[in-house]
């Protein structure tokens, strides 16, 4: 199972409506929570709202987790080290009031467990691969520097 988060203030119908139409054309089971009472979709199961048990065990299940670039979700995925597809909120397109989610994953996309989607092909074919990396929580650019110093000091 896929679980996609838009998190707890805002719905994403862009983004929403794109997963629909990759879980209808690849058969994918995806769980969407989408912030919109009023939504409704097709080819993939839905709740406006989760509370925080069935948030939790939808991450738990989940084999991949995709959703805008809140901060809430990567902190999820992380929790439970799977991988982590983003999706970011555009200001130009209306879905927030500035870039921040594009900023948030400028600075984020190269760690491992931490995929990026800008458009929905992009999207499409992240959700197809079976090779994602979860997102872990020892992964740190300070950590991996200091691992390479190590490595390459005892092997001197």
């Amino acid at each position: 199972m896929i679980f996609a988060t838009v998190g707890t203030q805002l719905p994403f119908p862009r983004f929403l409506s794109a997963l629909d139409a990759i879980a209808a054309k690849h058969g994918l089971d995806i769980f969407a929570q989408t912030c919109d009472p009023g939504a409704s979709y097709a080819h993939m199961k839905s709740a406006a709202h989760c509370d925080p048990a069935t948030f939790d065990g939808h991450i738990k299940t989940a084999d991949r987790i995709v959703g805008h670039a809140g901060i809430g979700t990567i902190l999820s995925a992380r929790k439970v080290q799977k991988p982590v597809i983003l999706y970011p909120r555009r200001a130009s397109l209306g879905e927030h009031r500035n870039e921040h989610q594009l900023a948030t994953v400028k600075s984020l996309e190269n760690r491992t467990g931490i995929y990026v989607a800008y458009d929905d092909e992009q999207l499409e074919a992240l959700m197809l691969r079976d090779d994602l990396e979860p997102l872990r929580s020892d992964d740190s650019p300070a950590r991996a520097s200091l691992i390479g110093y190590l490595h390459d000091y005892i092997g001197a």
